[in-house]
């Protein structure tokens, strides 16, 4: 059996709460930053602000102490926004025990330091001396269908061989098959890049440009995705698995892609602020992501085009078509 804590209680740190469920000797607590949200699954069983439509099992246990969350916890999962994970951490770090492992489910950049989710977490840890496993989850996965027990594999990334084991056996369940890899770099890039192809795609569905555009953008967005993650230290197979390709498929292509929604509304002419508005608090992390895949691809003297279009896009006002025909226009290459 397994005390597991999952802290963030979105969407997707609802799936997996509800997919380690699914193994009848877990027992898992739900931490919440939102009082109404964890008195909702309290009082209902039912996350009906982020993942409505599904029934929590008494094992799951919604929380909004951090501290009781991680009392006996031997896994803790991180389920934030990027934006947020520093903050979250920071107050995560005086309850943390020697014995436990971090996994970090977050698919993010941060801003301004250009850090990956696991950069950040060892720094923290590195203030208060400690040192404890970190691990990171990614792969094509929408929480919906997670949720609904559908088929789903994911990749488990950590340097420690044994740790990666222990984790692929406490989370591979009925419905999910777990994967482990040691390239925690090509999986967090490859987890967090998709989401700017992802916008890309949308738009081109919102400008209908076609199938033709599309696979071409989903292939060159995997050259820029792979290209970051090589200069960075990942490994270039890494992005032709289920935490590259995979998850890129999902993301460009799925009806449940947030970020592939925000490209189809931006493409028909809708402002970023109306479209996060009509997110409703939810969170597509490609918008942030963006800027700072930017930030670190310059440290890294890396080229990546597709990015820098929907970059301009997104912050400079720039008309979605002129972004695409300036995508074609530039100089002919070997690929």
């Amino acid at each position: 059996m397994s005390n597991i804590a999952v802290i963030g209680s979105g969407a997707w740190g609802t799936a997996l709460a509800l997919s380690f469920a699914r193994n009848p000797a877990h027992r898992i607590a739900l931490w919440s930053h939102s009082t109404g949200v964890a008195n909702t699954i309290s009082g209902t069983r039912e996350n009906t602000q982020f993942l409505p439509g599904f029934t929590l099992p008494d094992s799951i246990q919604p929380t909004i102490g951090m501290a009781e969350a991680l009392r006996g916890a031997e896994i803790v999962v991180t389920v934030v926004p990027s934006h947020h994970a520093r903050r979250v951490y920071s107050n995560l770090l005086p309850l943390l025990e020697p014995s436990q492992i971090l996994v970090s489910a977050t698919k993010g950049i941060e801003d301004e330091t250009y850090l990956r989710m696991s950069e950040v977490i060892a720094e923290l840890l590195l203030t208060r001396s400690l040192t404890l496993p970190i691990a990171v989850l990614s792969g094509p996965s929408f929480a919906q269908e997670v949720a609904a027990g559908s088929p789903t594999a994911v990749t488990l990334a950590c340097t420690d061989h044994d740790v990666a084991v222990h984790l692929q056996q406490a989370f591979t369940g009925p419905t999910l098959r777990v994967y482990t890899s040691d390239d925690v770099v090509g999986v967090e890039i490859g987890g967090s890049l998709k989401n700017v192809i992802a916008i890309a795609s949308g738009i081109v569905t919102g400008l209908e440009l076609g199938t033709n555009s599309a696979a071409a953008l989903i292939t060159r967005g995997l050259a820029e995705m792979t290209r970051l993650a090589i200069a960075c230290g990942g490994r270039g197979e890494t992005l032709s698995g289920l935490a590259g390709i995979g998850d890129l498929v999902l993301t460009c292509t799925g009806g449940l892609s947030r970020n592939r929604g925000v490209g189809i509304a931006l493409g028909q002419g809708r402002t970023l602020p109306e479209v996060v508005a009509a997110l409703h608090g939810k969170v597509a992390e490609g918008i942030r992501t963006t800027r700072a895949a930017l930030g670190l691809a310059r440290e890294h003297g890396v080229e990546m085009p597709i990015t820098e279009q929907v970059a301009q896009i997104l912050y400079d006002h720039k008309p979605p078509k002129v972004a695409m025909r300036d995508l074609l226009a530039r100089p002919g290459r070997n690929e």
